[in-house]
C-alpha cells in the first residue's frame, strides 16, 4: 500500500512541518526573483529605450559617420553623401538630420541642464510619434522648438503648464526660445529629455556648426526596393566616411553598444546571475538541512524497497513548490517596484508575459539544481549504516 501513496503530499508535509524555515525559504526565492526580474527589466529599459529613435524615423536606409559612438553623441559627415544616395534610381526621398546636446535652461529654477536637440526640416515628417505631425508646421518660426512630454522631471513641469495654455520662453545655447507644441518620445540612459526644431532653428543654436555638416542621413526607397540590396549598392558606390545601414543594422549596431562597449549591459546581466545564484544557495540550504534531518525516514524507505528515484522525487518536489510558492510573492514585488521605478526614471520599465515565463523557468531551473546538489547524500544513503 505505501507504493501507492503519492509523494507530492509527502513533499509538502516536510515543508509546512517547519513554518518558520518555509517561510524563510519562500522569502529568500521570492527576493531572488524580485532581483532577476528587476535586473532583466532594466537591461531590457535599457534597449528599449535606447532605440526609441532608431525605431520612430522614417527611413530604409540611414547614413552614420564611422566615427559616431551612438546615436546621442554623433559625429558629423558631409551632406554630399546623402546627394549622392540620392542619384540611385530606387532612392525616393533624403532627409538630413542634425543631432546634439544643448544646454536647456529650466525656466522655472533656472537650474542648467544637458538636453538632446534635434534638427529636422519641417515639410519632412520623419519622426513617427505623437505630437510631431500637428507641431512641424509650427516649426517654420524662428527660435521655436516642440518638447518632449514625456523628459525627466528635473527640467521642469513643461508638459503641464504648456497643456494648461501657459507660455513657455526659456533658453537654449543661451538663445531664447519659445515652446510652441509637445511630442512624446521618451527619455534613455543617454537622454534626459529632447527638444525636436527645424534645421534652421538647430543651426541658430549652434552657430559654430555647418549646415553641409549633418549627423544622421535618413533614406527612404521606392515602393517594391530592397533595402538590403540597395545598401550593398550604396556600400560600394559611396566613400568609406560613412556608414549605411538598413533599419536592422542601425539597431544592431546602438544594442551592441550598450551590450558590449559600456559596462551597463554586463551589469544588469550581472545582477541576473548573481540573483540566480543567491536563490540557489537559498533553496540549497534549506533542502540539504530537510535532508539531513529525514536521514533516518528516507533509510526506513531505502530498506522497505524504494528505490532512489522515488527518495529523490520528495526533495524534488519540495524544489518545485518552493519555486511556486517563492515565484509569486517574487513577481509580484517586482511589478510594485517597477512602476515606482518607470514614474521616477519615465524609462520603460515593465514586466512582460515573456520575461515572466523566462523567469519562472529560471526559478524552476534554480530550484532544481539545488535539490540535486541536496540529493548527493541521500543517493550515497546506506540503510545499514544509518541503522
Amino acid at each position: 500500500m505505501l507504493k501507492n501513496l503519492p509523494s507530492a503530499p509527502l513533499g509538502w508535509r516536510q515543508l509546512r512541518h517547519l513554518p518558520l524555515r518555509l517561510a524563510v525559504a519562500v522569502a529568500g526565492i521570492a527576493f531572488a526573483v524580485l532581483l532577476i526580474m528587476m535586473q532583466l527589466g532594466f537591461r531590457s529599459a535599457l534597449f528599449e529605450s535606447t532605440l526609441r529613435y532608431h525605431e520612430r524615423f522614417r527611413y530604409d536606409i540611414a547614413l552614420f559617420s564611422p566615427d559616431s559612438v551612438f546615436i546621442v553623441r554623433p559625429a558629423a559627415f558631409s551632406i554630399r553623401r546623402l546627394y549622392q544616395a540620392l542619384g540611385l534610381p530606387d532612392v525616393a526621398e533624403i532627409s538630413p538630420v542634425y543631432i546634439a546636446p544643448a544646454v536647456w535652461k529650466n525656466p522655472w529654477s533656472s537650474e542648467r541642464r544637458s538636453i538632446n536637440a534635434i534638427g529636422i526640416k519641417p515639410e519632412q515628417d520623419i519622426l513617427a510619434t505623437p505630437g510631431v505631425a500637428a507641431g512641424l508646421p509650427l516649426l517654420v518660426g524662428q527660435d521655436v522648438v516642440l518638447f518632449d512630454s514625456a523628459s525627466r522631471p528635473e527640467f521642469g513641469p513643461v508638459a503641464e503648464r504648456f497643456a494648461a495654455g501657459d507660455p513657455i520662453v526659456t533658453e537654449i545655447n543661451d538663445r531664447e526660445i519659445r515652446i510652441v507644441g509637445l511630442f512624446q518620445v521618451g527619455p534613455s540612459f543617454g537622454i534626459d529629455a529632447t527638444v525636436l526644431t527645424s534645421d534652421d532653428n538647430w543651426l541658430r543654436l549652434f552657430p559654430e556648426r555647418s549646415r553641409d555638416d549633418i549627423h544622421l542621413g535618413l533614406i527612404r526607397l521606392r515602393d517594391g526596393a530592397d533595402p538590403v540590396a540597395v545598401r550593398d549598392q550604396l556600400r560600394d558606390y559611396l566613400p568609406k566616411d560613412v556608414l549605411v545601414m538598413t533599419r536592422a543594422d542601425f539597431i544592431a549596431r546602438e544594442t551592441a553598444y550598450w551590450n558590449g562597449a559600456t559596462p551597463i549591459g554586463y551589469i544588469f546581466a550581472f545582477g541576473a546571475i548573481m540573483g540566480f545564484v543567491v536563490g540557489a544557495i537559498i533553496v540549497y540550504q534549506i533542502l540539504f538541512a530537510d535532508v539531513s534531518e529525514h536521514l533516518n525516514e528516507y533509510a526506513t524507505l531505502r530498506a522497505m524497497g524504494y528505490r532512489n528515484r522515488f527518495v529523490s522525487g520528495i526533495v524534488l518536489q519540495e524544489a518545485a513548490i518552493l519555486a511556486v510558492l517563492g515565484y509569486i510573492p517574487g513577481v509580484a514585488a517586482a511589478s510594485w517596484l517597477s512602476g515606482i521605478a518607470a514614474g521616477a526614471t519615465r524609462l520603460p520599465l515593465h514586466i512582460t508575459a515573456d520575461r515572466a515565463l523566462v523567469v519562472f523557468v529560471l526559478t524552476l531551473l534554480m530550484c532544481a539544481i539545488s535539490s540535486l546538489l541536496a540529493l548527493r547524500k541521500v543517493r550515497r544513503l546506506d540503510p545499514a549504516e544509518v541503522f
